[in-house]
């Protein structure tokens, strides 16, 4: 792989890797990785940790996603707190922040003994989480050139996802409390990489000026930036309504589509986010290639589409089959990286980590209602009526929204929005 440089010259991914801004590329990447391992483990040892503290097992499923709308919800506030955050103070002190809270809530999540205290320390881990990826992707934004730095958040993204492979090893090898305190243990240690890492000079050029810093009402009180800010956000709901229903809940479906065998959570979990790692990686590339990130969005989201229905309709099935499905409903979702993007290249320095904060979060957090839609769906339809009536709603919206958009390929980040 190549990386374009200027008008003259090429350098090398290994090149690349000696760039000044290397450091920032690997700290963002590798603060997502614990993120996401994070993020995954609940749903992956949900099971065992719900039956430890006394959970029914005919109750283990409503518990379980009360549990995962409490740790959403939490990086519903925590997307606009460190959003907010980082348009005043600085990108940096959000990496901060977030990486301490969500690592120390992840610690005491090994102590929890019933359902109450499980779901504050879930949402308090939730407003931790939601720092992260924006931050990151702000910072690089902001950082790199605006021909490549499509590479950059792509290498955030695509090693990032593994997180949840690590999640699903460490899950099946130890205890679900030995799972959640080696996953704060990660993220205390990113620590001491972050000390050396430099703040957004678009920023510091920000707080030289007289430039205003716009506030979240600024996104929601104007109709035509509402509408931009809302389409940001619809483009990601396909991402979670697969993660959030069709994976979580992948032991229901095998069990309608009469998977032949047993299967493991913690495998369909690992397998749909390398699917997602290299879904990332195939777009992001292609986003260069076409310089384009609306036809690229475009592209997943029919794939996705046909996925979802094969996923949904197929029947009598094999194991490894399941998984291999579970991987291409992944591979489907390889847009994220995109999507976040796109949503941090659409508003100006002055608002751009509130929206890049708060988009990826409020998909995120977007799985309460399509959760709750799911469930509600299947108290008179069964499991596939009610995904087929959910995800086709979110790859409408999804549709629609990125057709919505202005394409943002090579587009100059450093200007301020007028308030």
């Amino acid at each position: 792989m190549f990386v374009y440089k200027n008008t003259l010259e090429y350098m090398s991914v290994k090149d690349l890797l000696k760039h000044q801004h290397a450091m920032l590329i690997i700290v963002a990447a590798l603060g997502y990785f614990v993120d996401i391992y994070d993020l995954i483990l609940f749903n992956i040892v949900k099971k065992p940790s719900l039956l430890s503290i006394g959970v029914s097992k005919e109750n283990l499923e409503n518990v379980g996603i009360h549990l995962f709308n409490m740790q959403m919800t939490g990086m519903l506030v925590g997307g606009i707190l460190w959003g907010v955050l980082g348009d005043k103070k600085g990108r940096l002190k959000v990496l901060f922040g977030s990486i301490i809270l969500y690592s120390f809530a992840n610690i005491l999540n090994a102590f929890a003994t019933t359902v109450e205290s499980y779901s504050i320390i879930r949402f308090v881990a939730g407003v931790g989480l939601a720092g992260e990826l924006g931050a990151g992707i702000t910072l690089i934004s902001e950082t790199m050139d605006k021909e490549n730095r499509g590479y950059g958040t792509m290498v955030i993204v695509t090693f990032g996802a593994l997180g949840a492979v690590l999640a699903a090893v460490i899950a099946d090898m130890f205890d679900w409390k030995v799972a959640y305190i080696m996953g704060g243990v990660l993220g205390l240690a990113l620590l001491a990489l972050r000390v050396k890492t430099m703040e957004s000079k678009m920023f510091k050029g920000l707080e030289k000026t007289t430039s205003m810093r716009a506030t979240f009402s600024y996104l929601l009180f104007h109709p035509k930036r509402f509408l931009k800010y809302l389409s940001c956000i619809m483009i990601g709901l396909p991402i979670w309504f697969i993660v959030g229903v069709l994976i979580a809940l992948c032991e229901t479906f095998a069990k309608q589509m009469g998977v032949q065998g047993a299967i493991k959570v913690s495998t369909a979990v690992a397998m749909s986010y390398i699917g997602l790692s290299v879904g990332d990686l195939l777009s992001g590339t292609l986003s260069q290639v076409l310089k384009s990130r609306k036809k690229v969005v475009v592209i997943f989201l029919f794939m996705a589409a046909i996925v979802i229905g094969v996923y949904l309709f197929t029947s009598n099935i094999s194991v490894n089959t399941f998984y291999l499905l579970c991987f291409l409903l992944g591979f489907s979702t390889g847009f994220w990286a995109i999507f976040v993007t796109i949503a941090s290249e659409q508003f100006g320095t002055n608002i751009r980590s509130t929206v890049t904060n708060t988009v990826p979060n409020f998909v995120r957090g977007a799985v309460v209602p399509i959760t709750l839609s799911f469930k509600s769906l299947t108290v008179s339809h069964n499991s596939t009526y009610a995904a087929i009536v959910v995800g086709s709603v979110c790859l409408i919206l999804s549709l629609i929204a990125v057709l919505n958009l202005n394409e943002t390929f090579g587009k100059d980040l450093n200007y301020s929005e007028n308030i």
